[in-house]
């Protein structure tokens, strides 16, 4: 199964203010998403984390990478540089790069961290799953929102868990008829 997941923010203190987090600080928030990742993912499941997997954390990518199930492929965001750069990181790491194009459930799909106005493949169906804008109803949501299928892959609206393209779907749905 392919999952997806962007903006987990391991170990970012701030990121529970940032984005409203249920959690009460950095390390109930990275137990409780490692438990969330490893109940949803199988073994031999592909996790394709598409930005932001840590930042300005005390613990190294790979101490996190080590503890989460499935194969992980990183999508490379803006808050990725610790990850990168650390050597023991890339033995947990399937592939990495800044854009991927998967095919999921019969779709074809375009992996990028930043949301992207017209992908590769828009016009003949293809999806763009996303993130960096993580719960955010700012004028780049507004506009994303209008591209049928453009989903935003955010822990904060996916349950902080990765997501098959079908629960993207469902959540991103969800998130759109909240005030």
């Amino acid at each position: 199964m392919k999952l997806y997941i962007s903006d987990l923010h391991f170990g970012h203190a701030q990121a529970i203010q940032f984005d409203q987090r249920p959690f009460v600080d950095r390390d109930e928030m990275d137990r409780v998403m490692i438990e969330c990742w490893n109940f949803r993912v199988d073994t031999d499941d592909d996790v394709y984390i598409v930005g932001d997997f840590c930042f300005k954390c005390d613990r190294t990518p790979d101490w996190y990478l080590s503890r989460l199930k499935g194969h992980k492929h990183l999508v490379v965001g803006n808050h990725d540089k610790v990850t990168l750069d650390c050597r023991e990181a890339a033995k947990y790491l399937e592939s990495v790069d800044k854009m991927m194009h998967v095919t999921d459930a019969g779709k074809q799909i375009c992996l990028c961290h930043y949301p992207i106005a017209d992908w590769y493949g828009s016009w003949h169906g293809s999806w763009h799953i996303y993130g960096h804008i993580h719960g955010h109803k700012n004028d780049v949501y507004q506009f994303m929102n209008t591209r049928e299928h453009a989903l935003n892959a955010s822990a904060c609206i996916n349950n902080y868990t990765p997501a098959s393209i079908s629960e993207l779907i469902r959540n991103n749905k969800a998130f759109r008829e909240r005030p």
